[in-house]
This record gives structure tokens, sequence and C-alpha cells, in this order.
């Protein structure tokens, strides 16, 4: 898998022309969402590159993260004149990367494209790493496909725009980052003050955990082994998203990992004896900022088949990803339906439900 290009951009206009002339093109193509036409697509659309560009609006929220989003892009795609040589620019959330980047890898069996994440989740996690893909049958990225964009353009400035919750919902994927990595990077993320954001300082953290996934990612692009390491807090975290959808109370991607993470750190400390304190300042942090998602035990079998629909499994058995301590990854551990339902009374119990 080609490497992609990481760019912290401290001028968007001068990073977004280079990373273009670096990508010769016949017709230049611009995919955003209804909410980032209105609210990103402002701040670019001047710059000169822009101007004979088409333009692709799709719906904004993951029910849209669908094949019928993805054919309605392939069918603009087609109809605008989009050949092989074509460029598409992705510019939005993780929702807008994921499912532009799969339209890009899958049509005229592939054409290059570029991500401009307006999201702190999709600057973390989702316009990083060369994952592509969209939701089917109810089930998070199902289908999907590793196809890295000729380059990201992370601008920290969209934040400032951000709302609340989105800002959250990226950090949970920092958080995580900080997990697999080491102590004092951990301790940092834990004693943020997410209530009144340094927005320099997210800006250096943000840095730090692209350069935590590139690494990782450059050790394994295809998921073979250590690339699972990002999946912590991503087996529960997807089965409680699934279940959101399913109950249509749908909740951001990054908090569910949030509540994923308290699920698979108690199992961590039941399975690989991580330490109770480290699990006990990262929940308390989750509970803080993330509150709950409640559910009751009628809901455990629903969440158990969830998960065993993950990705990640083989000959049927649950996969995790585990720790046991910061930094000390354990990829490919089992859990028993019955440790999964303990970890799901240990979610209840802890976050109150």
């Amino acid at each position: 898998m080609q490497k992609q290009k990481i760019i912290i951009s401290q001028n968007l206009r001068e990073s977004l022309e280079q990373a273009i002339i670096q990508q010769p093109h016949d017709k230049l193509f611009v995919l955003t969402d209804e909410t980032t036409y209105k609210k990103c697509w402002p701040v670019i659309s001047g710059f000169p590159s822009m101007q004979q560009s088409e333009h692709i609006v799709i719906g904004a929220t993951d029910e849209h993260k669908s094949i019928e989003t993805l054919i309605s892009v392939w069918t603009e795609l087609s109809q605008k004149g989009g050949t092989r040589h074509s460029l598409l620019v992705n510019l939005g959330g993780g929702m807008v990367t994921d499912l532009g980047g799969f339209a890009a890898s899958t049509f005229k069996r592939g054409i290059p494209y570029i991500n401009i994440p307006t999201t702190l989740l999709a600057m973390v996690d989702a316009a990083v790493g060369g994952k592509t893909g969209i939701n089917f049958n109810g089930l998070k990225n199902e289908i999907g496909a590793f196809a890295p964009a000729a380059s990201v353009l992370l601008d920290t400035e969209f934040l400032r725009t951000l709302d609340y919750k989105n800002i959250c919902s990226g950090y949970a994927e920092m958080l995580k980052h900080g997990l697999i990595s080491t102590e004092k990077h951990w301790a940092e993320l834990v004693s943020f003050d997410l209530g009144d954001i340094d927005y320099l300082r997210l800006q250096e953290m943000v840095a730090q955990s692209v350069a935590i996934k590139e690494n990782v990612v450059a050790q394994d692009p295809y998921e073979q082994g250590i690339r699972k390491a990002l999946n912590l807090g991503h087996t529960a975290g997807h089965a409680l998203e699934s279940l959101a959808l399913a109950e249509e109370r749908t909740v951001l991607h990054g908090y569910a990992v949030a509540w994923g993470l308290v699920c698979e750190l108690y199992l961590s400390c039941l399975r690989e004896d991580f330490p109770k304190d480290k699990l006990r300042q990262t929940t308390d942090f989750i509970k803080r900022y993330y509150g709950v998602f409640p559910f009751d035990c009628k809901a455990y079998e629903t969440l158990y088949q969830f998960m065993t629909h993950d990705k990640k499994n083989t000959s049927g058995e649950v996969n995790f990803t585990l720790l046991g301590g910061i930094g000390d990854i354990r990829i490919n551990r089992t859990a028993g339906k019955d440790e999964i339902f303990n970890m799901l009374d240990f979610y209840r119990e802890t976050m109150g439900c």
C-alpha cells in the first residue's frame, strides 16, 4: 500500500495548491456533505485550484454512509465527466473521507483523492491510515477497502468552528492513541481540560496523535498484526454504535469508542492485569466528559451478536485488542460470552446505567 503524505498545514491555500499540483488530472471534483458545504467549502472556494472544480454534495451524518449514497457519488462522477485521470478532494468529517475514499478507490478501478478532514475525529483517525468504507446491513464499515489518500491536509483552524460534542468525539481516538503509546502521553490526555479547550495545545496533541497512528500503520498497512492496536475500544464500541443505530438513538462514533474503552480496559484488567488505577483514571475522565449510553441487561444478547460480526473475528470467536499496561499491546485476545456479559455488567455499574 502506498504511503500517504500527511501535511500539518499552517497555510491551507498553499498546502492544497501544492497537493493538487502533485496529482496531474483532467478534472477536479470536491465532495462535501450538506454541513461542510455550508461551513467549510467557503474556506477553500476562492482558491485558484477550486475555480474549475465540480461539486458533489451528500447528506450529513452517519446514516448517509450507505450504499445508496455511494451510488449517488459514482453517478455524479460519471455524469459530470469523471475519468480514470480525475482527482477527488474530500472535504469533511470521517463519514465524508471514508465514503469519498471508497468512491474514489472504486470509480474507474480507482482515481487518486485528497482528504481535508474538518473534524477532530477525521484528523486523528478516519482520514489517516488508508481505510475507506461504508456501513452495510446495520453494521459499521462492513464494506470497504484499503486505499490511502495521496495527501491528507490537517488544518486545526477548522476545529474552532466545531461544536463541543464533535471535539469530544475526536478526542476519544486521541485517548486511545495515548493508551497504546506511552504513559506520559496518556497522562497528558487524561489531564487535558475538555471543558475549557486550549486550541494551541490541542494542535500539538493532534500532531502527536497522528504520528502515533502513522507509525503503527507504517509497520502494518493491511492490519495483519500490530495495526490491530488501533482497534482498542472498537469491538465493544462498534457494538454500542450499532445498537444505537438500531434503536434510532444515534451516537457519535468517538463517544461509542470512549464507552468501548471503559469495557475493554476492564477486560484488560480481568485478562491481562492492566493496572486498576489506570482503569479508574481513564474511566473517570470518560464519565466526566462523555456521559453514559444507557442500556439494560436485555440488550446484552444483541450487543454480543453485534460483536460476533466484527471484522477482526476468526473462527466465530470475538476478538479484542487488550492492554497489559499503557503501551503494552495484546492483540488477538478472544473472550467468551460470559466474560463479555461480565464486561457489560462492569460498564453499567461503573457508568451508572
